[in-house]
């Protein structure tokens, strides 16, 4: 990851339309731009089976749900972050297409759940298991994934009276999901996409 080097720190509006003629893409924390590397094709595959996971669900049980890959969500006065998944109710983005249509895809409103898939490297780890654990806390995100391929291990932290309650499930456990209660997948299946 990539620390870019601006004149100041940029306010969040200012990102919403910072744009450096590349097709980078960055985080925002507190003002600082940080740039997101491409993923790996493990790290895509992993992403690419659990949105279809959620996006079936959702279809199977009609429910009014986004399921993006590539929406942004604030998470502080100067800082937002892009899940490698975000799970949006159907309302808010629908509330979000008809007055912003052609700004940047950030939320500033609740995600139901965010999940991030684990990237080797101690700054990335960090991010994802301190960093944005803190930071979604904050925001009062209801259910927040930690996908770790590493550690082959999947945490699961559910929002319970301003803290999060963490369970860990590995092998052949069966994720237990507030959000998506009908997923019967194993953690194997997940990490193995």
């Amino acid at each position: 990851m990539v620390k870019i080097s601006i004149p100041h720190n940029l306010t969040f509006e200012e990102y919403l339309n910072y744009d450096d003629g590349t097709n980078r893409r960055y985080e925002l924390v507190a003002g600082k731009l940080i740039e997101m590397p491409p993923a790996s094709f493990l790290h895509s595959d992993i992403i690419d089976f659990i949105a279809d996971c959620f996006k079936a669900i959702a279809i199977e049980y009609k429910l009014d749900i986004k399921v993006k890959g590539d929406v942004g969500v604030r998470t502080g006065i100067n800082s937002s972050r892009i899940p490698d998944i975000s799970v949006i109710d159907g309302e808010v983005w629908q509330s979000y297409q008809s007055y912003r249509r052609n700004s940047s895809a950030v939320i500033e409103d609740n995600l139901l759940l965010a999940v991030e898939v684990v990237s080797p490297g101690a700054e990335q780890i960090a991010r994802d298991y301190i960093d944005k654990v803190a930071e979604y806390l904050d925001k009062g995100i209801p259910e927040y994934w930690i996908v770790d391929p590493i550690e082959q291990k999947i945490t699961v932290m559910t929002l319970d009276r301003g803290n999060y309650l963490k369970a860990i499930f590995v092998e052949d456990e069966v994720i237990a999901s507030a959000t998506f209660p009908q997923l019967k997948i194993t953690t194997r299946k997940f990490l193995t996409a």
